[in-house]
């Protein structure tokens, strides 16, 4: 049987990363979404073992102890990690993983799987990119100067991934990444 494809989705906080990727798994339901580990606490409309596991400090660290994450980062004084298990086992069986992960942990998964592709997710501008966070309605302004600032760093590291999508347009932004994940 032929192992599945490993496909990276990585890009800024607030740069719509989440929401391509329920439009691709509703457009593509053969795709499995790794569901992330963290520490932060869930938004309001997040639900356990939908959105994230969401798990304290001390469960995180004896999950990296006992190697139960692919990757894991920290990120804004958070971690967040992906679940070993799950991926490789839909991998073995032939399923595509599409991993939604903070850029630190992509650039972990695209130097131990070499085989996956990687996809960065840009905004149009950091203007627009602070609109949205701040639309977002779930930070501070401290915590926003932080993303922002963080958000110029992994623009510039975007060139070390494979591809680099502007999410400019939603629907166009999505064609674009079909068309990578699904090549004619």
């Amino acid at each position: 049987m032929k192992s599945g494809k490993l496909i990276v989705i990585t890009g800024p906080s607030g740069v719509g990363k989440g929401t391509l990727v329920k439009l691709l798994l509703s457009r593509h339901p053969e795709l499995y979404l790794s569901i992330s580990t963290t520490t932060r606490n869930p938004r309001l409309e997040e639900e356990e073992g939908q959105h994230y596991y969401f798990v304290d400090h001390q469960k995180f660290q004896e999950m990296i102890e006992s190697n139960s994450f692919l990757e894991w980062a920290q990120y804004t004084n958070n971690f967040y990690g992906t679940p070993r298990d799950p991926v490789e086992e839909r991998l073995k069986d032939g399923q595509s993983v599409l991993l939604e992960i903070e850029v630190i942990g992509a650039k972990k998964i695209k130097a131990s799987f070499t085989e996956s592709l990687t996809i960065f997710i840009l905004p149009p501008s950091l203007e627009e990119l602070k609109d949205r966070l701040v639309g977002r309605g779930t930070e501070n302004t401290d915590s926003i100067k932080h993303r922002l600032e963080k958000a110029e760093q992994e623009i510039i590291e975007s060139k070390e991934f494979d591809h680099r999508i502007y999410n400019d347009d939603l629907e166009i932004a999505l064609e674009n990444l079909e068309q990578i994940i699904f090549p004619a």
